[in-house]
């Protein structure tokens, strides 16, 4: 999602201490900090529709979900990102501004972000230890790339496209997301919502 760049390296500390007061969110990466653009109605149902049937399922349980605006920190990188939804479990992950822990992130691709979401971000969540799930979400189509990384530690590919069920498990929380779920109201041009045609 990044737009503008500063030049100067800005420390850490700054860094977070900025967000608190700023009105624009930004991605910190290596001392350079990026403005976030706004998202699209689309890019928002679906988040928001993911974001729902995660929080339901973290009801009463140790896990937190959050939408936009909260940050994941990748240490190895010496970047904040803010991930479109994120799933933590971990006890010990209580930062209240940012995470280093999630099981799983998702993003929404957008024209401004795919690029980022597909490479930058791919490279860098996967030295996330926690990291389980990666879902990289269309918002044209109906169609869900998900990373999983495996009992061995080897990342598996996989693509879900019109429908589907995806697995997740982020202990205590065990959980099957359909495409029917995540595109639900989603509605492209005047065609009706993509969970009852298909989208297309």
């Amino acid at each position: 999602m990044p737009q503008t760049a500063t030049h100067l390296p800005i420390l850490i500390a700054d860094y977070l201490e900025g967000e608190q007061h700023s009105d624009i969110r930004h991605e910190y990466i290596a001392g350079q900090v990026f403005a976030m653009a706004g998202a699209s109605e689309i890019h928002n149902r679906i988040s928001g529709n993911l974001f729902f049937h995660l929080r339901a399922s973290t009801r009463g349980t140790s896990c937190g979900v959050f939408i936009g605006d909260m940050k994941v920190h990748v240490a190895k990188f010496e970047s904040f990102y803010y991930p479109d939804v994120l799933l933590t479990c971990a006890s010990d992950d209580r930062e209240p501004f940012y995470k280093t822990a999630p099981c799983l992130i998702a993003e929404v691709l957008s024209p401004t972000t795919e690029l980022t979401d597909r490479r930058e971000k791919l490279i860098a969540y996967r030295t996330l230890a926690a990291l389980h799930y990666y879902l990289l979400i269309a918002q044209e189509k109906r169609c869900v790339e998900l990373y999983q990384r495996s009992a061995s530690g080897q990342w598996l590919y996989q693509v879900y496209e019109q429908s589907g069920e995806i697995e997740l498990n982020c202990p205590p929380i065990q959980r099957i997301i359909t495409l029917d779920e995540l595109y639900e109201d989603v509605v492209w041009n005047d065609a009706e919502p993509a969970m009852r045609d298909g989208g297309f």
